[in-house]
């Protein structure tokens, strides 16, 4: 029975190596898990400042489209406002629509003792009320097609970057 003490010493030094070993991969353990949270919060920290930059990127985008139809939408308005105080001013009679132009004194509608070689003198011609109206018509289309335009470019120039 001399070999007991041998065999318990050596179950206890066997126990004893084992406890430390699990003690050391536990600290191991522990150890990867507190850098793996650490990488986790850095990971998170960066996803956050990434998503704050883009959402601060699209406000600011956000209003200067904002500012850039504001102020193509006054420009529109005040151009389409010149326009119908002039369309107004027509139809009182405080202003007249004319082209000026000057005509050949050979053509067929224009009589005349002028020579065929020389044109007559400068002259205007004065609209119908319903050509007149045509006329502003079409310059308030252009005025907005002027003003689409406009916006488009500075959209294009201020936000699409």
């Amino acid at each position: 029975m001399k070999i007991l003490p041998y065999v318990v010493a050596l179950l206890i030094g066997a126990v004893g190596a084992w406890m430390w070993q699990a003690n050391s991969y536990g600290k191991i353990i522990a150890d990867s898990n507190a850098s793996h949270q650490v990488d986790l919060t850095a990971i998170a920290n960066a996803g956050a400042a990434q998503a704050r930059q883009s959402l601060e990127k699209q406000q600011a985008a956000e209003q200067a489209l904002a500012d850039l139809d504001q102020k193509a939408q006054k420009e529109k308005t005040d151009g389409l406002a010149e326009n119908e105080k002039l369309r107004a001013d027509v139809a009182a009679g405080t202003r007249r629509l004319r082209i000026a132009g000057s005509c050949r004194a050979s053509g067929g509608n224009v009589p005349g003792t002028a020579s065929a070689a020389s044109l007559g003198d400068a002259g205007a011609v004065e609209l119908s009320t319903a050509s007149g109206r045509t006329v502003f018509d079409i310059r308030a289309g252009i005025i907005a097609d002027q003003a689409a335009l406009k916006a488009l470019q500075s959209y294009v120039m201020n936000v699409c970057r």
